[in-house]
């Protein structure tokens, strides 16, 4: 059996920013005082209104309470976009890379904050405020990022449903998260196919009355439409302002809610709030991905 274990050069255990016997050490302080230790790493992020709760949990069985920074205020979208544009504006936040090996780009942090703030504005001239819920049935492109943060921006809650998915598993998350919008693209060109994306939403959406469609042109494929539901992103984003401010949010107020398989019965939406998610998001990405 061949050995799959790849060591590590010289060169990056020195830079590592922790070795093992580092991580066996901050593992040991979170457990030992999880407050002092999720307190100062709470720290990462920007807030609104600062946290003076760290953690309040109950894991009684008739009464499960997990709750993270509760009295904290923050938004995710201004965390990850706009506390970089001072120092680090023109440099790139997302290098994206289609199906095709050859076509990629650049995003800067910069243009980043353009077309997120350009698509929170869109996404509340079609009625979405805080606490609505928008699917997010995309491919890998730019836009799913953008889409992403727009919703955080505003305060609405998104749910990505995989582009893989059928109408049918389409429409159940649909109906179960109570979404008003959904963001799509026509086509999603994978492995030299295109999925048609936007008839699958099509058929996922049939006999459900209120559900607008914002659609991605990725690859300018033949679809069907229906006026005064369907919107073409590209259309909606012409001449509207770049700039969106942040809505304020309790570090408890939902995030995003993603969809178990389903392999063990009906698929259950998974709650993620603010606080919570994003500091530990933050100490992973770090850590994990060795970021200095």
């Amino acid at each position: 059996m061949p050995n799959d274990m790849h060591e590590p050069s010289t060169e990056t255990v020195a830079r590592a920013l922790v070795d093992a016997e580092q991580y066996a050490a901050m593992y040991a302080a979170s457990m030992a005082d999880p407050e002092g230790f999720w307190g100062e790493q709470g720290k990462r992020l920007d807030w609104i209104a600062p946290y003076t709760k760290v953690k309040n949990t109950s894991f009684d069985y008739h009464d499960v309470s997990i709750k993270w920074f509760e009295d904290g205020v923050l938004n995710v979208s201004a965390n990850c976009v706009d506390r970089h544009l001072a120092t680090r504006g023109d440099q790139t936040a997302i290098l994206w890379e289609s199906d095709d090996p050859e076509v990629s780009r650049a995003i800067s942090y910069r243009e980043l904050h353009s077309e997120v703030c350009k698509l929170a504005n869109v996404l509340k001239s079609l009625g979405v405020t805080k606490g609505d819920r928008v699917v997010l049935y995309l491919p890998m492109i730019p836009q799913a990022a953008y889409a992403m943060l727009a919703c955080a921006r505003i305060g609405a809650i998104h749910s990505i449903v995989f582009a893989g998915f059928s109408p049918d598993a389409l429409r159940s998350r649909v109906e179960d998260s109570g979404a008003k919008l959904i963001v799509t693209a026509d086509e999603a060109p994978r492995g030299g196919r295109n999925t048609p994306l936007k008839s699958n939403a099509d058929r996922a959406l049939e006999g459900l009355d209120g559900v607008k469609q914002l659609v991605v042109k990725r690859t300018g494929g033949a679809i069907a439409w229906t006026e005064g539901r369907d919107i073409w992103l590209h259309e909606a984003m012409a001449g509207v302002a770049p700039e969106c401010d942040p809505e304020p949010m309790g570090a408890e107020d939902p995030l995003f809610i993603l969809y178990t398989s389903g392999s063990t019965g009906k698929p259950k939406g998974v709650l993620h709030t603010t606080g919570g998610y994003l500091v530990y998001a933050a100490m992973t990405h770090q850590y994990v991905f060795d970021y200095h």
